[in-house]
């Protein structure tokens, strides 16, 4: 393969599907190199066959985990066999090569050959359902692969290109917490309700944590969102998603980690809870920010703040402070009487001003509680609101739905310039509205504002 088809091949395929990922340049290599190995820094070494002499580097913020790294194999694999057949009609050449994305995700997930073709197979009628409606409604569908099961000895088969096409297969299940069960041949085997299943830890968004649940290491769950993405989950895990008509990895423990790496201290239960709500408001499609401070950054992030957004106490007192001492500095007595009336107040009747209404209503809602003792539900309708959710490094709430005094400078719609604003002071994740995950901090050596990890 001609290197410049190998780097085109790896800018439409791959680095999409490994969101983040970016080619960093390339070294020599010799044919004892394998066409896939582990660099430096959350990097992979690629080539084409072991024969090239050359390795592309690709890297991203978080570590490749095995099972991405054998799934780049076997997409290289399926690469290489369309690249010798040596097609002119690049239509299908592209056509051909998403559809290898596509098999070498099965065949990472199935033991089995045939099992592969199932499950693609399966996809490609989900696919065919996610262009049509039923009675004028985008559909939601569940179905799961039963790997452990064998239904081929028994009478009467019905396979699922019997039902899979037909317009009362959209009725059979919500795509949340019911689902049709094939076996690993393609079976039907049974119509399945997914109830909570306790002591079932769940690595997905909230509103799939049933089928993740249910999907353990011999169940393969094929979901299609009324949206239009498709969800793979096995291990009790979300482990693909094709958004925006790609696919994507999900390395969760990898971006947890992260959330710990550039902070200044973080206790795990604060970086699972900020990691999940942001996996929450990304699969409810509303888009979010969510920002989490550095110990020592506290008071600088306070003065992107409007003290009405404040619903702590505490740093009400610190963002009265820091207003009063801003009034007497500019020589107008007028103003500085005007900011004493409004500051010099206990924060009980600070709040009954009409502009803290919805920090007085969310001081009960919360009821003190730290963000990673709020309930998951709550956690993502709070994210969700207009304007920015603030936590200190504590996981205390600073405020909700705040909006940011942005810096000049700043790039983007509003949501990314509030980011890009407050992750001088911590961490920055920005939710959009198509799903994808930004988090961005800020390089202690230039201050420059970084990428740290993107999802989806």
């Amino acid at each position: 393969m001609e290197k410049t088809e190998f780097y085109n091949i790896l800018q439409k395929l791959v680095l999409p599907l490994f969101t983040g990922s970016y080619i960093d340049g390339e070294e020599e290599s010799s044919s004892r190199d394998s066409e896939v190995a582990i660099g430096k820094k959350n990097s992979l070494l690629i080539k084409p066959s072991k024969q090239d002499e050359y390795r592309l580097v690709l890297k991203r913020g978080q570590a490749f985990q095995n099972f991405e790294i054998a799934l780049l194999r076997s997409i290289l694999s399926e690469i290489n066999t369309i690249s010798e057949l040596n097609l002119q009609d690049s239509n299908y050449v592209a056509n051909l090569q998403s559809h290898a994305i596509e098999k070498s995700i099965c065949r990472s997930l199935c033991d089995q050959e045939d099992t592969v073709s199932v499950m693609l197979g399966i996809l490609s009628e989900l696919d065919m359902w996610s262009s049509r409606t039923y009675e004028g409604k985008k559909i939601s569908i569940c179905t799961v692969l039963n790997l452990s099961m064998d239904l081929s000895q028994e009478e009467g088969s019905i396979y699922y290109t019997d039902v899979m096409n037909k317009d009362f297969y959209a009725l059979l299940t919500d795509g949340e917490y019911s689902a049709i069960e094939f076996d690993k041949n393609g079976i039907l085997n049974g119509y399945i309700q997914m109830l909570s299943r306790k002591g079932a830890p769940a690595v997905s968004p909230y509103k799939y944590e049933a089928i993740a649940k249910y999907c353990n290491d011999k169940r393969i769950g094929l979901v299609l969102t009324s949206y239009g993405d498709f969800l793979i989950f096995k291990n009790r895990t979300l482990l693909f998603a094709k958004r925006n008509g790609r696919w994507n990895v999900f390395s969760h423990d990898e971006v947890i980690q992260l959330l710990l790496s550039r902070g200044t201290y973080s206790l795990k239960d604060i970086r699972r809870s900020i990691y999940f709500t942001a996996l929450d408001t990304s699969f409810s499609y509303s888009g979010g920010c969510l920002v989490y401070l550095n110990k020592d950054s506290v008071e600088q992030a306070l003065t992107h703040i409007d003290a009405h957004d404040i619903i702590m106490e505490k740093y009400f007192e610190m963002k009265k402070e820091q207003e009063l001492e801003e009034a007497s500095k500019l020589y107008n007595y007028q103003r500085l009487a005007s900011t004493e009336k409004t500051y010099k107040v206990p924060y009980s009747v600070f709040l009954q001003q009409e502009k803290c209404y919805k920090a007085l209503a969310l001081r009960k809602i919360i009821a003190d509680k730290p963000f990673q003792d709020l309930s998951r539900k709550l956690r993502q309708e709070l994210v969700s609101m207009d304007g920015a959710t603030v936590l200190d490094n504590d996981g205390n709430i600073i405020a909700i739905g705040a909006i940011i005094k942005i810096e000049a400078g700043s790039e983007g719609g509003g949501r990314l310039a509030a980011a890009q604003t407050l992750a001088k002071y911590g961490i920055s994740i920005k939710i959009s509205q198509d799903g994808n995950l930004t988090a961005l901090y800020s390089d202690r050596k230039n201050g420059k504002i970084k990428e740290l990890f993107t999802v989806g």
